[in-house]
């Protein structure tokens, strides 16, 4: 495959990738925790905390999406992005083992978090090589 169209092909699975936590962001920002289908009383200050985290992790995506074009000269980001995503989902996971299983969503989520956002970051590590050495 030539880097062109590895560089596309990883384009895609990052954006296809985002959709889901994108989605659940947007609904956290919009509709605090009560979109997670749970008690209707929502005590104020959790809604407020839901909210703030859910603004931070857009604002992630929306970063995350910024790396898209031009994949191969942002790996800085990517790094730095997936550092961030890692670190929450060893939580997730410590959350799994200290209260139980979570959602399928949630579940679903680890998975993104512990195991494709690592491998999206060595396949960027791959294209940005392969883009290098066409460049010299």
């Amino acid at each position: 495959m030539s880097p062109g169209a590895e560089k596309r092909l990883l384009q895609g699975v990052m954006a296809v990738t985002l959709l889901l936590p994108l989605t659940a962001a947007i609904a956290g920002v919009t509709g605090g925790p009560r979109f997670l289908g749970h008690p209707p009383v929502v005590p104020t200050d959790l809604d407020s905390h839901f909210r703030y985290i859910s603004g931070l992790f857009l604002g992630m995506l929306l970063l995350f999406a910024s790396c898209i074009p031009g994949i191969e000269r942002k790996g800085s980001r990517l790094r730095l992005l997936a550092f961030l995503v890692v670190i929450g989902g060893a939580f997730r996971l410590l959350s799994l083992g200290l209260v139980g299983m979570p959602s399928l969503g949630h579940r679903i989520g680890l998975g993104i978090e512990l195991i494709e956002v690592p491998l999206i970051v060595l396949w960027q590590m791959r294209v940005a090589r392969r883009f290098a050495a066409t460049a010299t």
